[in-house]
């Protein structure tokens, strides 16, 4: 019997109506007759040979349906366990002030993104498993992955056929199309030396010899560039990077720096930035609404051989809810104490409104000079804590009143001040006044000792604090925006364990004002169409983006921190008795 195994069934010409041409590329005929044998006994120990063969692959695919089915039920109990937690972290955001039976228990977002990624690399290792098995099924993807932000630059490579000649029939073929995709690449961090030649030229006539004078550095005679100062800045106070693991980092690239020599360049880079910080600081002291709070922060006292508890007064400003135009900002201030004296101190010259919780020495501020307005976080962590304990049903109801204020601003924001006004005295309004009735008769009802009840003095104690957003539409029903400007520090803080002494914290507080304050660029696309990062008329640097400035050799760096170290041109290196850098265009601006 003979057999024609067609290997390209391509058609070099079009069917007619009398008979079909088809010009095989590629064809074979096998005969099978001739490869059987004759005899009884050979073609029995064929069939057992097939037989046997036949029982091998059986038991081949039995066990390969078995490890598909392994695969395939522990990639579904990995998919239940991902669409589980992905459940609680939405039900944990979309519940945020909910009531407790509808919320999760204080379970930090973070955390649950942590038992994410690990779920997820699972699954994709049960994927790559499966595909490995079976190569030639077609994988389908089921999560969108997304497009690739349009800034990047796109690096373009071709994979086409060696020859443009038909591989069957040795023809010339025409491009009828192309398949296009993207992929995220990396370049790695590479560090670099940056040789500078200065020639001296000489008159012959007059023996008069010229040299363009050297270009003014951060450090005079030192081995860092402004970029690489600005690297382990953003690195120690963006990122959490101790300078002992950055210095081991270096090591792993052949680098031999000593952390105390990176010590040295980010005090050196503080005292740099310290006129930009305090004209920063200055400019936020202008603002006509301020959120402020204290964080701790460990500071290690030599004399006594243990740390100390030093504090960061933090002011942040974000006018985008009522409209502003001024750029968020945020200063942190590192004093010894959480005295009224440091805040007094802080605020001396401020005038306006200040938002924060109910922390004695903020009532201190003067009244004639400052408007006080109460955080409702603070008001509504209270009735949380009790409420997350079960069986709390005054708790549970203030949260419901609580979150109906939200719902409301959730519509206004980013409306004007007017606007914002005229909402919420016609519908914010009966809610507060629905509250206030609704919490001084459970005050009447519980005991004055009760948790509960020290939750409702706390809010009707400073209830004319709270309900002062009525009456100003650029006040905020809350202060997140300063404690949310706490949460890198804390980082750090845990990083870094402590600061090695007063100069050292003052120096962490100056870095890490800028990296912030830098990092709203990114952060508020909306209020930077511009690439400004202050407003020009208080001298501030106008970019905040890692440009090369009059240094062609500076590359981008993250949060601009580079351009704000960048001498300015034609200061000599050898005289620093006028300043140099930014530091001296902030004194003499």
């Amino acid at each position: 019997m003979t057999f024609v195994q067609v290997a390209c069934g391509q058609l070099n010409h079009p069917q007619k109506a009398d008979r079909i041409v088809a010009r095989m590329c590629c064809a074979r005929r096998v005969s099978t007759t001739d490869s059987l044998p004759h005899d009884v006994e050979s073609l029995r120990a064929l069939a057992l040979q097939v037989i046997a063969e036949r029982d091998v692959a059986i038991a081949e695919r039995d066990a390969a349906l078995i490890e598909k089915a392994k695969l395939a039920a522990d990639r579904d109990r990995l998919q239940s366990l991902y669409e589980h937690v992905h459940h609680l972290l939405r039900k944990a955001n979309d519940h945020r002030f909910g009531a407790r039976n509808e919320r999760l228990e204080r379970l930090p977002a973070e955390q649950l993104q942590l038992a994410l990624e690990d779920i997820e690399a699972s699954l994709a290792k049960s994927d790559a498993a499966e595909e490995k098995k079976e190569p030639r099924l077609p994988r389908t993807l089921t999560r969108k992955r997304g497009a690739l932000p349009k800034h990047l630059p796109r690096i373009h490579e071709t994979v086409a056929p060696p020859n443009a000649k038909c591989p069957c029939c040795n023809m010339l073929m025409h491009m009828i199309g192309a398949e296009t995709s993207e992929r995220l690449d990396v370049v790695p961090a590479q560090y670099r030396v940056i040789v500078t030649h200065r020639p001296k030229f000489a008159c012959r006539a007059c023996e008069k010899v010229v040299q363009e004078n050297a270009p003014e550095h951060l450090i005079k005679s030192g081995l860092p560039t402004e970029a690489m100062v600005a690297s382990v800045l953003v690195a120690k106070y963006g990122w959490h990077l101790p300078l002992y693991r950055q210095a081991k980092m270096l090591a792993m690239q052949g680098i031999d720096i000593d952390r105390s020599t990176l010590a040295f360049w980010v005090g050196y880079a503080a005292a740099e930035l310290a006129p930009l910080y305090e004209r920063l600081k200055q400019h936020l002291l202008a603002s006509s609404r301020l959120a402020v709070d204290e964080t701790p922060v460990p500071v290690l006292d030599p004399g006594r051989g243990r740390t100390k508890t030093g504090y960061f007064w933090s002011m942040a400003r974000d006018d985008r809810p009522f409209g502003g135009t001024d750029p968020p900002a945020v200063t942190y201030t590192y004093a010894p104490g959480r005295g009224a004296i440091h805040l007094h101190a802080l605020l001396k010259d401020y005038r306006g409104i200040v938002q924060c919780d109910g922390y004695a020495p903020y009532k201190q501020l003067p009244d004639e000079a400052i408007t006080l307005a109460f955080c409702w976080a603070h008001v509504r962590r209270g009735f949380f804590e009790i409420a997350r304990k079960g069986n709390a049903p005054i708790a549970t109801q203030a949260l419901v009143r609580i979150a109906a204020l939200y719902r409301i601003e959730a519509t206004i924001r980013g409306k004007s001040a007017e606007e914002r006004r005229a909402v919420r005295r016609e519908q914010s309004a009966p809610h507060c006044e629905a509250l206030k009735r609704f919490l001084e008769k459970q005050l009447r009802r519980v005991s004055g000792k009760a948790p509960i009840a020290q939750a409702i003095r706390y809010a009707l104690n400073h209830w004319q604090g709270l309900i002062r957003f009525l009456d100003d539409g650029r006040i905020d029903l809350d202060s997140n925006i300063v404690e949310r400007a706490m949460r890198p520090q804390a980082l750090t803080r845990k990083n870094a364990l402590f600061a090695g002494h007063d100069d050292g914290a003052e120096n962490w507080a100056i870095v890490a004002s800028l990296i912030e304050t830098c990092l709203c660029r990114a952060r508020h696309k909306q209020v930077y169409a511009d690439p400004r990062t202050m407003p020009s008329g208080f001298g501030m640097m106008r970019g905040c983006r890692g440009t090369s400035g009059h240094r062609a050799h500076i590359g981008s760096v993250p949060f601009g921190i580079v351009r704000l170290l960048t001498a300015l041109p034609g200061i000599r290196a050898g005289d620093r008795r006028r300043g140099s850098g930014f530091a001296y265009r902030a004194r003499m601006a």
